[in-house]
């Protein structure tokens, strides 16, 4: 078991290449951009939040690596593809030279459930946490933590009520921890970027 303070799963990686998605650029600038608002980043105790993935065939994602949130911009290797991943055993299977972000699971989880997304985001932010609270948009339950089993169930049902793409949702358990899922990255971080605009002015 991995235990570097926020990696909960077993991680299992092994070097190699990542598959090079066409759209990892896109992917890497909307990370980017999502940085420059402070949605991606590094915690005062040093641990990185923020993380996002695309689907490249199957189940298969590529996700950014754990432990880069303190970088503006991503290379290419610190990004690493899961090959697979049991939410049974509370297992991630990854190549790449880091092991796969601590959200790795959750990833997995809602593109187990709707066959139609191909980009996961997850950030950090207490405002707009605090506003989809408030607000009741969709929630993972607060007794439910981060990077668990129990969280990936729990992102399995959410994913399984909604019915129209994007999604935006607060994970309850996880302390600032919002995701925004959708069938394209253009439509997920346009929902992100929009929403929590909104809810900072």
């Amino acid at each position: 078991m991995l235990d570097e303070g926020y990696i909960k799963f077993s991680s299992q990686r092994r070097d190699g290449p990542v598959i090079n998605a066409p759209a990892l650029k896109e992917l890497n600038s909307a990370r980017t951009a999502l940085f420059d608002l402070g949605l991606i980043g590094v915690l005062p105790d040093g641990i990185g939040y923020g993380n996002l993935s695309l689907r490249t065939s199957g189940l298969q994602f590529v996700v950014s690596a754990s432990a880069t949130g303190a970088a503006r911009v991503l290379l290419p290797d610190q990004y690493c593809l899961v090959e697979s991943f049991s939410v049974a055993t509370n297992s991630v299977q990854s190549v790449g030279r880091l092991h796969a972000s601590s959200e790795s699971m959750t990833h997995g989880a809602i593109y187990a459930a709707n066959a139609a997304v191909q980009c996961v985001i997850h950030v950090h932010s207490r405002t707009l946490f605090d506003w989809l609270l408030q607000q009741r948009w969709p929630a993972t339950p607060a007794r439910v933590a981060y990077g668990t089993p129990a969280m990936a169930r729990a992102v399995t049902e959410l994913v399984a009520q909604q019915t129209h793409l994007p999604v935006l949702f607060a994970m309850a358990g996880h302390q600032d921890g919002v995701v925004a899922y959708g069938a394209d990255i253009a439509s997920v971080h346009r929902l992100l970027h929009d929403t929590f605009l909104k809810t900072s002015t």
